[in-house]
Order: structure tokens, then C-alpha cells, then sequence
């Protein structure tokens, strides 16, 4: 079972962004992911959220899942490797 921390933010700062504690989980979320300090997964999971959903608010700010020229070549080998299996 993974232990949680709990991060206390006064309610008027929430009031006055406007937003509900839903909405800072995502924004913290989203600026990890961002930052590239969290996964895809890990992000999704501190915004209570199912990875596919998290994706449509990171599409709707135009990030892009963190995918480099080594993922790439470890994919390419892979399939090269279910080719020949």
C-alpha cells in the first residue's frame, strides 16, 4: 500500500484561482509531466485521473507524451525482433 503526504493549500488561494482541489492535482500534475519529473502514468495517477483522460488535458495544452530518439530505437528493435519471431 503506498503511503500519501498531504500538501495543504489556504482555501482562498484556491478561491482565488478559482479552482477546486481536483483542479490543483491536475495543474500539478500536468506541470510535473511537463517538466518531465513525472511519467505519463504517475502524472495521471496524482491527478485522479485514467490515463487516457490525462492525455486529452495534456492535448489540449499541446504536450505530447515524452518520446525520444532512444524510445524510438528501442521500439524499432522490438518490432525488428516480433518480425523475426
Amino acid at each position: 500500500m503506498n503511503a500519501t503526504l498531504s500538501l495543504e493549500i489556504p482555501r482562498d488561494v484556491l478561491e482565488s484561482a478559482r479552482m477546486s482541489v481536483a483542479d490543483a492535482k491536475l495543474e500539478l500534475a500536468i506541470a510535473l509531466f511537463a517538466a518531465n519529473r513525472l511519467s505519463l502514468g504517475k502524472a495521471a495517477e496524482l491527478a485522479a485521473l485514467p490515463v487516457a483522460e490525462f492525455q486529452m488535458h495534456l492535448g489540449t495544452r499541446h504536450l505530447g507524451p515524452h518520446y525520444g530518439v532512444d524510445d524510438a530505437r528501442e521500439d524499432r528493435e522490438t518490432l525488428a525482433a516480433l518480425r523475426k519471431a
